[in-house]
């Protein structure tokens, strides 16, 4: 196994001595969650392993009403004004920008600490250095990668000549799909796109794209493949159809290449510490929105192997890590 570490800019590298982080004695906290995955999944077990750490301790001093919406996406309103009513200190949200507004439109006075694709683009905070409103946490660029993801998938399967796309049609834009298509001719590779909306049209997708002659496979950045990530990867295996990913934790449990920030860093390290402000009384306005400075590559010779991709040598020497 092959890597290069990497840092990240903002608050990851902040270190706080267990002095400065004991908590107010007595001091109750009540976080409310609306995230995509369940409270049991491994990157959301980090994240409350980390806050126990600085001291925030479930059933002690601190309490957490979850809302888990990634199977039910049409119920995230509802969900945002539960944990409203339930008067949590703050509310912690991931996803695309209808998730963040809906938490917005529940509150005007609850903090929310929100990760998505770029949060000054999408109206939800007018600045990265001194967010306006209750909104602030972290603008991962996700959208802007969907092109560099295609480029490394391009370069990744020799002799590729027409590979597809698999578009959340809940928030990717047509500029975005225009970008690609574009991107795509200059390569005289034929693109071909999948829309969807919900997790049920996942696999229909995928053996569409399959039929079309599609020799890779690449995913626009969002939580509902996220959530729906074994259950592709299990599919393009099935198909020996290289496929590319958002996160490289997603090459890492067995998909073929994945382009990007790593989500543990951004969510269990840059977030905690963003909340824990938030806890401390420190406005969000003081608080800046963060976004990654390293992208990372890796790939899964494993998976290369049992799909019949033999990856060029060049691209495996500028991965970050490589899985042999």
């Amino acid at each position: 196994m092959r890597r290069r570490d990497f840092i990240l800019a903002g608050g990851a590298t902040v270190v706080w001595p267990f002095a400065t982080r004991a908590q107010e004695a007595g001091r109750p906290y009540r976080l409310g969650c609306l995230l995509p995955l369940t409270h049991d999944a491994p990157i959301n077990i980090a994240f409350f392993d980390e806050l126990r750490r600085r001291g925030f301790i479930e059933g002690q001093n601190f309490a957490v009403d979850y809302r888990a919406y990634g199977l039910h996406v049409d119920l995230v309103s509802e969900y945002a004004a539960e944990l409203v009513k339930a008067r949590v200190d703050v509310i912690v949200t991931a996803g695309d920008v209808t998730t963040i507004r809906a938490a917005q439109q529940a509150t005007k006075t609850i903090p929310i600490l929100a990760m998505t694709d770029d949060m000054v683009r999408l109206g939800l905070v007018a600045s990265m250095a001194r967010p306006d409103g209750n909104t602030t946490g972290v603008s991962i660029l996700a959208l802007e990668l969907d092109g560099k993801r295609q480029e490394i998938l391009i370069e990744a399967v020799p002799g590729l000549r027409r590979m597809a796309f698999l578009a959340d049609a809940n928030f990717t834009t047509v500029a975005t799909l225009d970008a690609l298509q574009e991107a795509a001719r200059a390569h005289n590779i034929e693109l071909s796109i999948h829309r969807i909306a919900k997790g049920e049209e996942i696999t229909a997708a995928i053996d569409a794209a399959k039929a079309s002659g599609a020799e890779g496979l690449n995913f626009s950045a969002s939580p509902l493949f996220f959530t729906y990530r074994q259950h592709i990867m299990d599919r393009v295996a099935a198909l020996r159809l290289p496929a590319i990913y958002e996160w490289p934790e997603t090459a890492e449990e067995g998909g073929f290449a994945a382009y990007g920030p790593r989500l543990s860093q951004l969510f269990v390290e840059v977030m905690t510490q963003q909340l824990i402000k938030l806890f401390r009384g420190i406005k969000v306005a003081d608080i800046p929105v963060e976004q990654p400075a390293k992208f990372e590559l890796v790939i899964n010779l494993k998976t290369a192997k049992a799909m019949g991709v033999t990856v060029p040598e060049a691209l495996l020497v500028r991965a970050d890590k490589v899985i042999e």
